[in-house]
C-alpha cells in the first residue's frame, strides 16, 4: 500500500505571467484577467504538488456556507474555467488522493484543513459573510459527519487575508458580527476614529474553530495582512477592486 502525505501551501502574487493590475501571479479566472495567463499561472503553481492542473477543484465562492464533498469524478471542476466550478460552494472536503482543493482570496480568509489520521483535507473561503456564517466550523462538522474525523485531530491554517489593522466595516456588518459572536463581539470589533469598526476576521475564525472542537494549538495563523503587504498579496480593498487572487491549495499525495 502506498504511503500518503498532505501538502498545503498559500501562494503570493509573485512569479506569474499576468500584467497590471493583476501583477503577476493572479490565479482568479473571474476578475477580468486574460484566461490564458491565469491558466499559465495555475499550471506553475501546480508544479510543487507533482499533479497537473486538471487535478484542481474549485468552488464558485458566493460568500455562503455550503461545504461540498469532492469525489474522484469531480477532479478538474473549476480548474480551467468558472463554468465548471462547483455551484454555490465556498468550502470543499475530500479523502481522495491526487485532488488539489483550491480556494481564492484577495482580503477574504482562506482556510486549509487537514486530518492526517483519517487522511482528509478541506479548503474554505471566509469573507466577512462566510465568517459570520462560521463556514470554518461547518467544514469541521462535515469532515466529522462524512469521514468520521475527530475535531481534535484536525489542523487548520489561516492564510493571508486582511487584518484588523486595515479592515474597517460599517454598522451593518458590525450588527451581523454581534449576532454571530455575542460572547466575543467586543474583542472582534474595535471602534475607530471614523465612527466605524475594525474587524478581526482572524480571531473570529479562530474562535469559531475552537468552538467546533479544534484545539487552539492546532490552528496556525499566517498573520499576513493582505492590505499592509500588498506587494506580496492581492488586496481587493487596497487596490480598489481591480486586482487578482492568490490561493490556498491542499492535496493528499501518494508517495
Amino acid at each position: 500500500m502506498c504511503a500518503k502525505r498532505i501538502l498545503a501551501r498559500f501562494t503570493t502574487r509573485h512569479d506569474g505571467a499576468s500584467e497590471s493590475p493583476y501583477t503577476s501571479c493572479n490565479l482568479g479566472l473571474h476578475v477580468g484577467d486574460e484566461a490564458a495567463r491565469v491558466l499559465r499561472n495555475r499550471e506553475r503553481q501546480a508544479e510543487p504538488f507533482g499533479l497537473p492542473l486538471d487535478a484542481w477543484v474549485a468552488g464558485e465562492q458566493v460568500h455562503g456556507d455550503v461545504v461540498a464533498v469532492v469525489t474522484a469524478e469531480q477532479r478538474g471542476a473549476g480548474a480551467r474555467d468558472m463554468a465548471s466550478a462547483l455551484t454555490g460552494t465556498d468550502a470543499l472536503i475530500t479523502n481522495v488522493p491526487g485532488i488539489v482543493l483550491s480556494t481564492y482570496a484577495a482580503d477574504c480568509v482562506p482556510l486549509l484543513f487537514a486530518d492526517e489520521r483519517q487522511m482528509v483535507i478541506g479548503a474554505a473561503h471566509a469573507g466577512w459573510q462566510g465568517t459570520v456564517l462560521q463556514i470554518g466550523a461547518k467544514t469541521v462538522a462535515q469532515m466529522q459527519k462524512v469521514y468520521g474525523c475527530e475535531p481534535t485531530e484536525i489542523r487548520v491554517r489561516i492564510g493571508p487575508s486582511i487584518g484588523p489593522c486595515c479592515y474597517e466595516v460599517d454598522e451593518r456588518v458590525a450588527v451581523r458580527v454581534r449576532e454571530a459572536f455575542p460572547q466575543v463581539a467586543e474583542q472582534l470589533l474595535r471602534p475607530n476614529d471614523n465612527g466605524r469598526w475594525q474587524l478581526d476576521l482572524w480571531a473570529a475564525n479562530e474562535w469559531a474553530l475552537q468552538r467546533a472542537g479544534v484545539p487552539a494549538a492546532n490552528i496556525v495563523r499566517e498573520a499576513a495582512c493582505t492590505s499592509c503587504q500588498v506587494r506580496d498579496y492581492f488586496s481587493h480593498r487596497k487596490e480598489q477592486g481591480k486586482t487578482g487572487r492568490h490561493a490556498g491549495l491542499i492535496a493528499i499525495l501518494a508517495e
